[in-house]
This record gives C-alpha cells, sequence and structure tokens, in this order.
C-alpha cells in the first residue's frame, strides 16, 4: 500500500473563528463541495461507521476524508484501504480543529475534485464541540457502552450537531442503556437533531444514515 500522506495542521493564529468558518462554508458553496464535521469520544466507532458510510456512497460521490489525531495514521490508512482519497492531519497536541486549520487539511485533500469531504475530528466530545470548522453539517456518534446520560454532561456536542448516531446496538442487551431517555436527553439538549441507531459492526441502520447524508449534500449542492 503505498504512504499516506501526513499534514502537521498548526493550530490558528487568528482570533476570529467564526467568522472564518462562515468564509470558508460560502467558499465550499460556489465550489459545491460539501463538508461533513464527524465528531465522537474515542472507541464509539467513527472510522468503522464512515468505512460504512463509503461503502454506501462511493459509487455516487467523490469523497475525500480527513482524518485528524494527535498522533499515528492508522485512521487513514484503514480510510485509504476503501479506495477513496485520505490524509492524516496531526494536530500536534491539540485536541481539536478549527476553521483555519481545517482549510489546511482541505487544501492538503485537494478537495477541487470532491464533493464530499469528510473530517473525522479528534476523538473527545469536549473541544471539537467548541470550534466551528466551517462544515455544512456537524454529527456526532454515541456508542451504548458510553451511556445515554452524555448529553446531559456534554451538552454542547449535541446541542450543535444536526444528526446524533447511536452506535453500537448490537450490545444493547448487555449494557444498562435506555434508548428511549437517550433520545429524551437528545431532544432536551437539542429538538431539532435527527437520532439514527445504528450498528456500524453489523450495517444495521447504516441505510438511513447514508439515506440523509445522501439527502443533505445533493441539496447543498443543488
Amino acid at each position: 500500500m503505498d504512504e499516506v500522506r501526513i499534514l502537521e495542521i498548526k493550530q490558528s493564529v487568528f482570533a476570529n473563528n467564526d467568522q472564518r468558518a462562515e468564509l470558508l462554508r460560502r467558499e465550499l458553496k460556489e465550489k459545491r463541495i460539501f463538508l461533513l464535521n464527524l465528531m465522537s469520544s474515542p472507541g464509539s466507532g467513527k472510522t468503522t461507521t464512515l468505512t460504512r458510510t463509503i461503502e454506501r456512497l462511493r459509487d455516487e460521490f467523490k469523497i475525500g476524508v480527513m482524518e485528524a489525531d494527535i498522533d499515528s495514521d492508522v485512521d487513514a490508512r484503514t480510510i485509504a484501504a476503501t479506495g477513496v482519497k485520505s490524509i492524516q492531519l496531526h494536530t500536534g497536541g491539540m485536541c481539536h480543529l478549527d476553521a483555519d486549520m481545517t482549510r489546511q487539511g482541505l487544501d492538503g485533500l485537494a478537495a477541487g475534485d470532491v464533493e464530499l469531504a469528510v473530517l473525522e475530528n479528534v476523538g473527545n466530545l469536549v473541544c471539537p464541540a467548541e470550534f466551528d470548522t466551517g462544515a455544512v453539517k456537524n454529527a456526532a456518534i454515541l456508542s451504548v457502552p458510553e451511556g445515554d446520560d452524555k448529553p446531559l454532561k456534554y451538552p454542547l456536542m449535541f446541542q450543535i450537531c444536526n444528526v446524533v448516531l447511536i452506535n453500537k446496538t448490537d450490545v444493547l442487551p448487555y449494557f444498562d442503556f435506555d434508548m428511549e431517555k437517550c433520545r429524551e436527553n437528545i431532544r432536551m439538549r437539542n429538538p431539532n437533531a435527527r437520532v439514527i441507531p445504528i450498528c456500524a459492526k453489523t450495517g444495521e441502520g447504516v441505510d438511513e444514515w447514508a439515506d440523509w447524508l445522501r439527502a443533505e449534500v445533493k441539496a447543498w449542492r443543488g
């Protein structure tokens, strides 16, 4: 397998991240590029979910993926094995990406020929929620082993998300996880968020998620 390209992403020196994020969104709109910001805690299944998503959509859209981590290129290699364009972003210790760092990633991805770009953000439920990356939509993954109370403990993450994927439904019988209670907790934080239970391992629910994403990409590219 070819070597995965790695970019060292530097922390932005500009103060007004929101303005830069909005500018980036306008540019993405002009170029008809849909950028999804995918967030979750470590081990929730982001990369596996993304792999399943690529399986559903790669014949419809040109897909590019930016894998953001403090170190390593494990995830970028996994995504590259699916046949789509993939780069690894090293954040140099930063626990999130902001709009300027995301722009650097898109430049490194050479996203001009990409229709659907996915940023797999650094794995945690706090920092990534605080910075607008310039993405068109935000998605969060909450896995069953994490517990149904996470929307209460990490409110901002669920407030900013357009869709929440509840992953690892295959292990529901083994954990004290109340699906309806989780939905209620998410609604408390964000009544407009779409909630989709999935199992990335088995593929359960992934079609519904892919349908949602497909519709959003087509609407944005319009």
